[in-house]
């Protein structure tokens, strides 16, 4: 396993990182068609993770109504002072006006709830899970500095954000002398490129770790699927939702010739997972597991490598149509822009 440390902080992470969506859905709804991952099960992935080198572990106060959050901390147990553990805030976790949102009455009472759930007296990395357009950033970011500065919180990081409200919010940070973002979690995949175009160089240049969810698009990377195929996991996450299923069905192709023409045993997941952890910028890509025998298998990327023409071929076949303005400074002045490809 490599590790590497996450943007301009003093935070190392491993490069593949345990995701904890699927544990305990059984009781909602929703994440029971994510996944409903008991917890004899969650501790065998947990030991599984730990034995084979993963150090990251990523949660959310709101998956399967906090159960996420229990379970991981229960399978942790005492090793969890050796781990780093990340959740989030924002979802909604109950009914009232302010059990929703980056308000810092939210926030401040999500992260005690956090801490009692997971057992422990601070939480690593702890991220806005998206943007709250209703609260000013400078609430919410004085909320998180406060949390930093009572030892509750080492990191702050934020989640489904555009690249300008990363940047204002580290503009914001500056200015008022506050703790700044170490890190962005973004969806990112051979099927969603779309993040390359302004999140990723932009927090490559201000210093931001990337962590990348849904690196599978909840699975159908795995090559298990069909074209249509009506899944409860792709349908519970509206993983394909505007994503032209024809050119994802290539994509799929081309993990398929090149796992059946090369040189040693690699899945599907294993070589998409490969591709993302070779990628610029990225820190750690979260994987998430229904079962035991599938974390095994994906983490096992961590042990394969692509060749450079296998790295170009998935290159080619995932590629995004480009956009405005990276079309104009690619045609007209690639010279005085020479990282944009």
């Amino acid at each position: 396993m490599e590790y590497r440390f996450v943007g301009k902080s003093g935070l190392k992470v491993s490069t593949l990182a345990l995701g904890t969506m699927t544990f305990g859905g059984g009781g909602d709804e929703k994440f029971a068609k994510i996944g409903n991952v008991d917890e004899t099960d969650v501790r065998r992935m947990v030991d599984h993770a730990i034995d084979h080198g993963v150090t990251l572990f990523d949660t959310s106060d709101n998956y399967a109504q906090g159960q996420s959050e229990i379970l991981l901390g229960r399978a942790l147990g005492a090793r969890r002072r050796n781990l780093v553990v990340a959740s989030k805030v924002f979802g909604r976790t109950g009914p009232g006006e302010h059990d929703i949102g980056l308000s810092r009455r939210h926030i401040i009472e999500a992260c005690e709830n956090s801490l009692r759930r997971l057992g422990t007296d601070w939480i690593d990395l702890y991220q806005i899970h998206n943007h709250d357009s209703l609260v000013p950033v400078e609430e919410t970011l004085r909320a998180l500095d406060d949390l930093v500065r009572a030892g509750k919180v080492r990191y702050i990081g934020c989640s489904n954000h555009f690249a300008w409200q990363v940047v204002k919010a580290l503009g914001v940070s500056a200015e008022m002398g506050l703790e700044r973002f170490v890190s962005q979690q973004i969806l990112y995949s051979l099927v969603y490129r779309q993040s390359e175009q302004e999140l990723i160089p932009a927090a490559m240049d201000r210093g931001l770790g990337t962590l990348v969810y849904s690196p599978l698009a909840q699975g159908y990377l795995s090559g298990k699927f069909q074209e249509g195929s009506t899944d409860g996991r792709l349908t519970a996450t509206r993983q394909l939702e505007g994503v032209d299923t024809r050119h994802a069905q290539s994509i799929v192709g081309e993990l398929s010739r090149i796992r059946e023409e090369g040189r040693s045993a690699r899945t599907h997941s294993q070589l998409a997972l490969r591709w993302l952890i070779d990628r610029p910028g990225v820190t750690s890509v979260i994987v998430g597991a229904r079962s035991p025998a599938q974390l095994a298998d994906n983490l096992g990327a961590a042990a394969i490598d692509l060749s450079a023409d296998e790295r170009a071929a998935l290159d080619r076949v995932s590629a995004s149509p480009a956009w405005y303005p990276h079309t104009a400074q690619r045609v007209f002045h690639r010279e005085r822009n020479p990282g944009i490809v």
